[in-house]
C-alpha cells in the first residue's frame, strides 16, 4: 500500500489533465487539435509539464448523463488539472434549476476527488450562450429567455464553485462577443469553431497556470459578468 509521503509525492508530480463536459469539451465539429482542452494543454507546455487531456465528454450530455458515464469510466487519479463545463443541455431540455444545482455540486465534488482532493487544481468553465449562434437565431426560441436561463445556471455554478473553493472562468461573455459570426462557428451553426475555442483557452490559460503552480489559493469566483 502506498504510504502518505508517496501519495503526496504522486500528487505533486502528476502531469495528467482531465476534462469533463459535453459537446463544448469534446469539440463537436472541430478537429482534435482545435478542442479547447487540447489547445490549453499545448499552451500550458510553455510553462508546465502536462499530458494531452483525457476527455470524458459527449455531445448532448446533461449533468446526470455525465455522472453516469463517469461511474463507468476508469480514471487514473490524482490529476494535476481537472476542468468541468456542463449544463447547456440541461437548459436546452428545460430541466429544473435546483436539479442542476444538486447534480452540478455532486459532479464538482467528484472532480475535486479526482484532483487528489486539491480544490485548487479544479477549474469550472461557465456555460456559453448558444442563443447568439445561427442555430439559436433560427430556432424560434425566445433568445432573451435563453440568455436569462443561462445566466441563472451560471450564477448557480459560480456560487457552488466559490463554496467549494475551485477556480472559475467565465467564457459566456466571450461567447456573446461575436459568437454568432460565421468564423466563430462550425458548419452546424451552433458549435464553436477552433477560433472561438482559442479565445476560451486564452482566457483559461492564466488560471490553469495558477492552478498547476499550487502555490496560492484559488482565484476569486465572482458571479459571471453579463
Amino acid at each position: 500500500m502506498m504510504g502518505i509521503a508517496a501519495a503526496v509525492a504522486a500528487q505533486d508530480h502528476t502531469t495528467r489533465f482531465l476534462a469533463l463536459g459535453d459537446s463544448y469539451t469534446i469539440g463537436e465539429g472541430v478537429a482534435e487539435s482545435g478542442r479547447w482542452p487540447v489547445q490549453l494543454a499545448a499552451a500550458l507546455r510553455a510553462t508546465h509539464k502536462i499530458d494531452p487531456p483525457e476527455i470524458v465528454a459527449r455531445t448532448g450530455w446533461t449533468t446526470d448523463e455525465l455522472a453516469a458515464a463517469m461511474a463507468h469510466h476508469t480514471f487514473h487519479p490524482p490529476y494535476a488539472l481537472v476542468t468541468l463545463l456542463i449544463g447547456v443541455n440541461n437548459q436546452y431540455r428545460g430541466r429544473d434549476l435546483q436539479n442542476y444545482r444538486d447534480q452540478f455540486r455532486a459532479l464538482l465534488n467528484r472532480a475535486i476527488e479526482l484532483a487528489g482532493g486539491k480544490a485548487q487544481r479544479v477549474i469550472v468553465v461557465s456555460i456559453p450562450d448558444w442563443g447568439v449562434t445561427r442555430f439559436g437565431r433560427e430556432s424560434d426560441r425566445d433568445l432573451a429567455q435563453i440568455a436569462r436561463e443561462l445566466d441563472a445556471y451560471n450564477a448557480a455554478n459560480a456560487q457552488i464553485s466559490q463554496m467549494l473553493h475551485v477556480h472559475y472562468v467565465d467564457v459566456t461573455g466571450i461567447s456573446r462577443d461575436g459568437g454568432g459570426d460565421a468564423d466563430m462557428l462550425v458548419d452546424d451553426g451552433l458549435h464553436p469553431s477552433a477560433a472561438m475555442y482559442r479565445r476560451w483557452s486564452e482566457a483559461i490559460l492564466p488560471v490553469a497556470q495558477r492552478a498547476l503552480s499550487d502555490k496560492s489559493a484559488p482565484s476569486p469566483n465572482p458571479l459571471p459578468r453579463r
